[in-house]
C-alpha cells in the first residue's frame, strides 16, 4: 500500500482506451468493500461510461472538471443523507479506495469535487449531476472520480516535500517536531 501512495498522483490527462470490463468489476467491487459507520453503507456509485454522457458530466461546473470528458470512465459517489450523518465521510472512503484501487491497476484517476461547488449561479454542481443522472433529492453527490489509461506521466512527490509539520504527537500546541 505505501508503494502505491508513493506513486499516486492526480490524473488529468487519459489516452481514451477503453477499461477492460475485468478491471471494471475490480473497481466495482473495491467501492462496494468500502468501509461505513455503523456497517450502513449509505454510498450509492454510478459507474459512467458513455462518452456522450461523460461529455455532459464534465460541464458541471465551470473548471476543474473537463478532464472528464477524455476519461474512459467516471464513478459518480453518492451518500443517501436520509439514511446516514456521516454519509459525507463513508463516501470519502469508498471515493479514495477507488483511487488506490484504480492506481493498483495501472489506471490514473482525480477527485472531482461536487459537493459545495456551483454549476452557475443558481443551479448547483450538485442539482445538475442529480438533473443529468435522474438522482433523488436526498441522495447527495460527494464527487466524481474520473478514470483511465494516463497520458500524461507525474513523478511522486519527494519524500522531502512532505509537509512533516503537519503532524504532531501527543499535543497539537506543543506537539511539533
Amino acid at each position: 500500500m505505501i508503494e502505491l501512495l508513493r506513486v499516486r498522483r492526480s490524473i488529468r490527462e487519459y489516452t481514451g482506451r477503453a477499461i477492460e470490463p475485468e478491471k471494471v468489476e475490480l473497481l466495482r467491487e473495491a467501492v462496494l468493500r468500502s468501509p461505513s459507520s455503523r456497517n450502513i453503507d449509505p454510498w450509492e456509485f454510478i459507474f459512467v461510461d458513455d462518452p456522450l454522457l461523460l461529455a455532459k458530466l464534465a460541464r458541471f461546473k465551470p473548471h476543474g472538471a473537463d478532464f472528464l470528458e477524455q476519461a474512459a470512465l467516471g464513478i459518480v459517489v453518492c451518500g443517501d443523507s436520509q439514511g446516514s450523518d456521516v454519509w459525507v465521510e463513508d463516501c470519502s472512503i469508498a471515493a479514495i479506495l477507488a483511487q488506490m484501487t484504480a492506481q493498483s491497476l495501472g489506471l490514473g484517476s482525480c477527485w472531482v469535487q461536487v459537493r459545495n461547488r456551483m454549476y452557475d449561479d443558481a443551479t448547483s454542481s450538485e442539482q445538475y449531476i442529480q438533473s443529468l443522472l435522474h438522482i433523488p433529492e436526498h441522495v447527495k453527490v460527494e464527487c466524481v472520480i474520473s478514470i483511465g489509461y494516463p497520458a500524461e506521466k507525474r513523478d511522486p512527490l519527494p519524500a522531502g516535500e512532505l509537509k512533516v509539520s503537519k503532524i504532531r504527537t501527543n499535543d497539537f500546541a506543543r506537539g511539533q517536531p
